[in-house]
């Protein structure tokens, strides 16, 4: 089964199309990354196929029985809905459903009429019978996991949207669009406003649902978990890509050069056959050099492959630092309440440290007060011999928006640089032709990264702080920042949520754990392998620990504390609640039966009951099943 098709679609804003010809098909479960260069027309395309915006030439065919919704980067609320409210109504036909099981079972036990006694009692019987299809008698179970999952708590329920952050309400629209799980979701960078652990989550959570996916996004660690085919738009047209990310990252390559070759070898076919056709056009091969001319005009041609081109950035190479470049003792800041309390902290010459974990952990603070701009609470920042700093700010404060190109990144107090050495910096990142000579506030998110970068790289620093360098930036503009940054000579502290990023450049974390922070060595992947194994040794009791030892501490009492996770439900044999669990599922079971039972279904004041307490028996035995994994855990 097709679940979408699009046919030769062309759109047009200019003297290019953004979209050329392009066709390609959805099947249901599939999950789509959709990517591109910034400007390829990806937002356009998943408009053009929500019927957002309309295109040019071409059709968009969506199967008659299946149901599409879009996540927007900038939704539209209605004004007044609550949190709660936003999420519920994704899930509205089910709730619709419920209230009309409602209705029918008060009608059924009213009614005296028996001919619209039996009228509502078929009713009923069609509603129960769909709320048992679509699993929808324990709906608010769902919309807490999702709102859970990505970061809201019950205190924020009740809020009206309009006094939700920003972030918060697309976090809240995107809730409203995974509980409705329509069978095809359009997303438009989903990851945006969302941390390290809702992102994770997030990937599960698609990864594992029946519904088809596509997805725009910058987020490569998010496209490897989540797609298994991607789809590559530039210069108007789009190319198919079996696997993930990384699959796909591979492959491009690989296919380029398959069509470089291809291409160039039909234009030495081309350049013979003219030659041949040029010198014999009067002579005695006259007829063999209109043949060929004929087989020339018939002649399908290869097209000349078109690479996404990415800057080649490069850091000059800079004056040597001590060994030992930033040292902080006992360094403590906070709001009213810490961010970090006594970090004791070396960087060594050629660290590349990374600082990540959730918003408003402290991060950036951290990051500014190692840079002397904040003065801590307590504590001191010292900085090593011939220590030359540069800082890239994530909100480019320090770029003047009425400066051309050339200015914006020409070093305070060095006016000797001529501006073919900056134009020269420029085009190392990307920045060429009369784009240079116009003012900073005009460009896009991208181009102003790039030219905050060129800034950070023209004060030949050995040591560069950056705040979320690749915010803005496309995958190809991140991969060449990751390999000017691994092959810069200096030392790189940054503040990163590109997991992927921190993977490539990062050779030493500094993690913000709930409650505190922690250094490790290696990069992403080497600090969430020693995680996991953190906890596959929590979770296995010590063979050693006798039967008296175990009486005799508290539950945890090995696990040092600043590891060992809080209980949530107060502390029970893990035997009693199996034994609870078993008897929860029989009474689960018992209900079920009891609900499709014919007698049950014709006294609507029962069916309701029984349906109550099916409702209170599975989210008693959701408790449950929480409360066994914790004493499993921390027993």
């Amino acid at each position: 089964m097709i679940l979408l098709q699009v046919h030769q679609l062309v759109r047009q804003f200019d003297a290019d199309p953004v979209l050329d010809q392009v066709s390609f098909e959805i099947r249901p479960g599939e999950k789509i990354g959709l990517v591109g260069p910034n400007g390829a027309g990806k937002s356009t395309l998943l408009r053009i196929i929500a019927k957002l915006d309309q295109a040019d030439q071409g059709t968009v065919e969506l199967h008659p029985s299946a149901r599409l919704a879009m996540l927007e980067q900038d939704p539209e609320f209605i004004a007044g809905r609550t949190l709660l409210d936003e999420a519920k109504a994704g899930l509205a036909p089910l709730y619709g459903l419920q209230a009309e099981a409602v209705e029918m079972a008060e009608k059924i036990a009213s009614e005296p009429d028996p001919v619209l006694h039996e009228r509502w009692q078929r009713r009923y019987d069609a509603v129960q019978l769909e709320l048992g299809r679509l699993a929808a008698y324990n709906i608010d179970h769902r919309v807490d996991e999702v709102l859970a999952g990505l970061e809201f708590t019950r205190d924020q329920y009740d809020r009206p949207l309009d006094q939700l952050s920003g972030g918060q309400r697309n976090r809240a629209a995107l809730a409203r669009l995974l509980l409705a799980a329509p069978d095809l979701m359009l997303l438009d960078e989903p990851t945006n406003h969302l941390d390290i652990a809702a992102t994770e989550w997030l990937e599960n959570y698609l990864a594992q649902c029946a519904q088809a996916v596509l997805v725009v996004s910058h987020d490569r660690f998010f496209l490897d978990r989540v797609a298994n085919r991607i789809l590559e738009l530039n210069a108007g047209g789009v190319h198919d890509y079996p696997g993930n990310f990384s699959a796909y990252w591979k492959q491009k390559d690989e296919r380029h050069e398959l069509l470089r070759r291809a291409y160039e070898k039909q234009q030495e076919f081309i350049a013979r056959t003219e030659d041949f056709i040029r010198r014999n056009h009067y002579g005695q091969k006259h007829a063999q050099a209109a043949d060929r001319e004929k087989k020339l005009e018939r002649l399908e041609r290869v097209a000349p492959p078109r690479a996404i081109s990415s800057p080649i950035m490069k850091f000059a190479n800079v004056r040597r630092a001590g060994d030992w470049v930033i040292e902080a003792h006992g360094l403590t800041k906070g709001y009213g309440q810490p961010l970090f309390t006594d970090v004791n902290l070396q960087v060594l010459r050629g660290d590349r440290l990374a600082l990540f974990g959730p918003n408003g952990c402290g991060k950036t603070t951290l990051l500014r007060t190692l840079l002397r701009e904040l003065p801590p609470d307590a504590g001191e920042v010292r900085y090593g011999a011939n220590v030359e700093i540069a800082y890239y700010d994530q909100q480019l404060a320090g770029v003047a928006a009425d400066a051309n190109l050339i200015e914006a990144i020409r070093p305070p107090g060095n006016p000797q640089l001529t501006p073919a050495h900056l134009r020269d910096i420029l085009a190392r990142f990307g920045l060429r032709g009369e784009i240079v000579l116009q003012t900073f506030g005009s460009l896009s998110g991208g181009e102003k990264s790039k030219v905050a970068l060129a800034r950070v790289a023209a004060l030949d620093a050995n040591v560069l702080v950056l705040d979320e360098p690749t915010n803005h930036l496309d995958l190809w503009a991140c991969a060449a920042l990751e390999q000017a940054l691994c092959e810069f000579e200096g030392t790189l502290l940054f503040v990163s949520h590109d997991r992927y990023f921190i993977d490539r450049v990062a050779t030493r974390i500094i993690a913000f754990e709930p409650g505190r922070w922690r250094l490790y060595d290696g990069n992403y992947s080497q600090y969430t392998d020693s995680l996991h194994r953190a906890a596959k040794e929590r979770a296995i009791p010590a063979q050693s620990q006798t039967l008296l030892e175990s009486r005799a501490k508290p539950p945890g009492a090995n696990i040092p504390i600043a590891v060992r996770r809080k209980r949530k439900f107060p502390y029970r044999k893990v035997e009693d609640l199996e034994a609870e669990v078993a008897a929860a599922e029989a009474r689960l079971a018992d209900l079920q039966t009891e609900l499709a039972t014919p007698s049950v279904l014709r006294d609507g004041v029962r069916a309701r009951e029984t349906r109550l307490a099916y409702e209170e028996t599975e989210a008693r035995l959701a408790e449950l099943y929480e409360h066994w994994e914790e004493a499993l855990e921390l027993n």
